[in-house]
């Protein structure tokens, strides 16, 4: 400030010498009126340009200056330059918790106090059916049309989750999204979305699970104490003595198997996966798979006017294919099992179909077909749970324990492999599983 008066009072003397020198007393005045007048519109002329500059606020166009108005253009672009650099970095932050929240395998959708959408990551948009971009501003509740958010919307209160189907769910695979709504700041919620379909499936094997271990033991259990309680107190003859003791050895032969399968899957589940060391010839493998199928048939059918039609591919084929590797006896046990259950199911006269296939990639493929009642849609995904059965009267009937499609989806997870199922109601069943090209030599 002390400068800028000086300067000011440089131009006085300057004008009023300069006046002096051409007009005397009168003119010195004049000049310094002047002069004065001149600094002011110079000066004035150095404000508007920091002004028109701080009116764009373009830190490319700031003026360069000296005096009070460079200092304050400087210490202007000084507090711009901070501005700016604080907007960067709250935007970069904004970008990273928005990446992160992106990144969740949750929904998350942004309200705000109208309910509006202000963002969503992708697994929100494709959990609900939104447009990230197009659908922003718009009412969730337009948007997300099921009865049930509806109501726990407009009911306002969030302290619990609600359940809704999801909009790629289908009858043979539902799908279900569970929703949670956290009011925060002035009136906004933060929507939180999970597939939780997987734990339902979970939730509900475990139950069905329980309930069929406590009624495949205590349905036999309950036969044998009522035999023993017959045999106790009832006086009966040989012939009804030995009857009812073979009754008994079926039904304690029929806890075993369950006791038996479900120790084989604790034993596969607890134990390491396989190595690529073990190596067994698929046709020795089939060779036993194909002996125990023939053996099981002639049981099946023996009072039966037509026994099975089984197709195995033939040895040349077979011996072609090399080697498999992994354990033998899972291998045997889950490819045996599938051909043992196309027997089960398909009715005297009925043809399984048992092949082997290279596909172009390497991999093989192992199938069962059989002509038998086939399986309806709804079943099919819900066919390798333990216990698990389309009819249960008809599984007791063949002696199934309902644990074998269990044991052989365990078996092909160790092995690598993958099992697919295919079926049609009337027209028979196909059970396909493929092993991957560095199974087999």
């Amino acid at each position: 400030m002390f400068w800028r008066f000086v300067f000011f009072l440089t131009w006085q003397l300057a004008g009023g010498a300069l006046g002096w020198w051409r007009a005397g007393p009168w003119g010195a005045a004049l000049g310094a009126a002047v002069a004065a007048w001149a600094w002011f519109v110079w000066d004035l002329s150095r404000g508007a340009r920091v002004l028109r500059w701080l009116r764009t606020g373009d830190l490319a166009t700031a003026p360069s200056m000296r005096g009070m108005w460079g200092e304050a253009a400087d210490r202007a672009r000084r507090l711009l330059r901070q501005s700016e650099a604080k907007e960067q970095d709250s935007h970069s932050r904004l970008q990273e918790i928005l990446a992160a929240l992106q990144a969740t395998p949750n929904g998350v959708v942004l309200l705000d106090s109208e309910g509006h959408i202000e963002w969503c990551n992708q697994i929100a948009a494709s959990q609900f059916g939104i447009d990230a971009q197009r659908d922003v501003m718009q009412s969730i509740g337009n948007l997300v049309r099921d009865p049930d958010f509806s109501a726990y919307y407009a009911a306002h209160d969030f302290s619990h989750d609600v359940v809704l189907q999801g909009r790629d769910s289908k009858p043979s695979r539902p799908v279900r999204i569970s929703v949670h709504l956290h009011p925060y700041g002035d009136g906004r919620k933060l929507l939180l979305s999970r597939d939780v379909t997987a734990l339902e499936q979970a939730d509900a094997m475990r139950r069905d699970f329980v309930a069929n271990v406590s009624h495949e033991i205590r349905t036999p259990l309950t036969v044998l104490i009522g035999f023993i309680e017959t045999l106790q107190t009832l006086p009966l003859s040989p012939q009804e003595r030995t009857r009812y003791l073979g009754m008994m050895s079926q039904q304690a032969s029929r806890m075993q198997s369950v006791v038996q399968d479900l120790l084989t899957l604790s034993r596969l589940e607890g134990s390491p996966l396989p190595g690529m060391t073990e190596w067994t010839p698929v046709q020795a493998l089939m060779q036993r798979c194909e002996d125990e199928a023939r053996g099981l048939s002639a049981l099946l059918t023996q009072s039966q006017a037509r026994p099975h039609v089984l197709e195995f591919p033939p040895a040349e084929q077979l011996r072609a294919l090399g080697e498999i590797a992994g354990v033998p006896t899972e291998l045997q046990s889950a490819l045996s099992n599938l051909i043992s259950n196309a027997l089960r199911y398909t009715p005297a006269g009925g043809t399984i179909t048992v092949a082997w296939e290279r596909a172009h990639d390497g991999a093989v493929r192992f199938s069962v077909r059989d002509t038998g009642p086939g399986i309806a849609p709804e079943h099919i995904p819900r066919l390798t749970e333990r216990f698990y059965r389309v009819d249960r009267s008809r599984s007791r009937e063949t002696g199934g324990t309902g644990l074998g499609l269990a044991i052989v989806k365990h078996v092909l997870q160790r092995h690598g492999a993958s099992l697919d199922i295919t079926s049609e109601l009337g027209k028979g069943s196909t059970f396909s599983v493929t092993f991957p090209a560095n199974r087999l030599r």
